[in-house]
């Protein structure tokens, strides 16, 4: 039986690693070992560590890392504890194989102990492009960490090959994350104030706004002038979720919670949804703002348009129901306007997603079971032909 322990430190990385978990967790030739730790344990962001064990999923060890700070000091000793952390379970428990999603610096350090441990690394939605944060460096960095590599899309797998990894390791398997909305009953729309706890009887956006963290103060100027945007749109509400954990969160929070207090009855702010509820948010959505992955990836699957705010997402590639727009007043609110006319919203419910149509997880499972592990430590650079 195959030891395979699986990393998540956010919520929005568990939701895309539910059904590898779910189907590790199940099957009889894996014994799952769950890492979890960073916002998961934290109360200010939900202690989404709740929401694991609801699932019915037993933790393997809590890691302790994440500080309460948003500076680029505190950040950096939060990835310091997580190697730490990461490295005594990794220790304790032996896998044969750890899995990690994405590009935060959690991540990157669980990588990183993974790699010190000589334990093989599986790495998901690796070869991406997010030019305006630290993201983008920190996920090649696991790409080169990584023994199995499993993008989103063909154009990430060939570039993953081009960092130098052997084509036979690199798989193309679409977005983990749309198994969900395939799987998952998603809610009805009446349904949804009940599920939330708010009044919500208008239509609404759907808003997430992360910092980006290569702009001097994670661009918290920009969510400012969105909010002053959405002030033209009274007769529609806002479901606000909370920003990650990164360098300068706490100033959006500030903003965030600012703009609850000044219309309580409109604005909808929330530490952590969980998968199910925010899907069904954003599938009854009038349009996904901000600048979260998710409008990207997610959204498309399920016909809803999305505007897609600065450089955070830049180099990332987009369906025909994102619009993209600079992080300045009046971009964000043509933006916002052409997204709400008809037209575009019925060219949405048929745009297809370049992300795939499901399954991913499926074969993920498959060939983290399958793929042979003697001598996977050991990788030649793989050089494309330039020619």
């Amino acid at each position: 039986m195959r030891k395979i322990a699986v990393f998540t430190g956010t919520r929005a990385e568990y939701g895309l690693l539910y059904w590898v978990i779910k189907a590790l967790h199940e099957s009889d030739q894996a014994q799952l070992q769950l890492l979890v730790g960073g916002m998961h344990l934290s109360p200010e962001f939900g202690y989404t560590l709740t929401q694991i064990e609801q699932d019915g999923f037993a933790v393997t060890e809590k890691l302790e890392f994440l500080l309460s700070s948003d500076s680029p000091v505190g950040i950096s000793k939060s990835t310091a504890l997580a190697l730490i952390s990461t490295a005594e379970a990794l220790d304790r428990h032996q896998p044969d194989l750890l899995v990690v999603l994405g590009d935060r610096f959690e991540a990157m350090a669980a990588a990183q102990a993974a790699m010190i441990a000589r334990v093989p690394v599986a790495h998901l939605h690796g070869g991406e492009a997010t030019e305006g944060v630290i993201d983008e460096a920190a996920r090649h960095a696991i790409t080169k960490m990584a023994h199995l590599h499993f993008t989103a899309t063909d154009a990430y797998r060939q570039r993953v090959i081009q960092l130098g990894e052997s084509p036979e390791r690199v798989f193309n398997v679409g977005a983990p994350g749309l198994d969900s909305i395939l799987t998952l009953p998603l809610l009805a729309r009446e349904s949804l104030p009940q599920a939330i706890g708010f009044n919500l009887d208008k239509p609404y956006f759907l808003v997430t706004y992360h910092p980006v963290t290569l702009s001097a103060g994670g661009a918290s100027q920009s969510l400012d002038q969105l909010l002053a945007v959405l002030d033209e749109y009274p007769d529609h509400q806002l479901v606000i979720s909370y920003p990650n954990a990164d360098t300068h969160s706490r100033k959006l929070i500030e903003l965030l919670e600012g703009y609850r207090a000044r219309h309580p009855e409109r604005v909808f702010l929330v530490q952590s949804l969980g998968q199910l509820r925010y899907l069904s948010l954003m599938k009854h959505c009038v349009a996904v703002l901000g600048n979260s992955s998710s409008g990207i990836i997610e959204a498309p699957s399920l016909g809803v348009p999305t505007v897609n705010i600065g450089i955070r997402q830049k180099g990332r590639i987009a369906g025909a129901s994102v619009v993209h727009c600079a992080d300045d007043k009046a971009a964000m609110a043509a933006a916002i306007k052409s997204v709400l006319s008809p037209a575009f919203q019925e060219r949405c419910r048929h745009a297809k997603n370049p992300y795939g149509e499901g399954g991913a997880s499926q074969k993920i499972v498959e060939t983290l079971l399958a793929f042979p592990l003697q001598g996977i430590l050991e990788k030649s650079f793989f050089d494309m032909d330039c020619h």
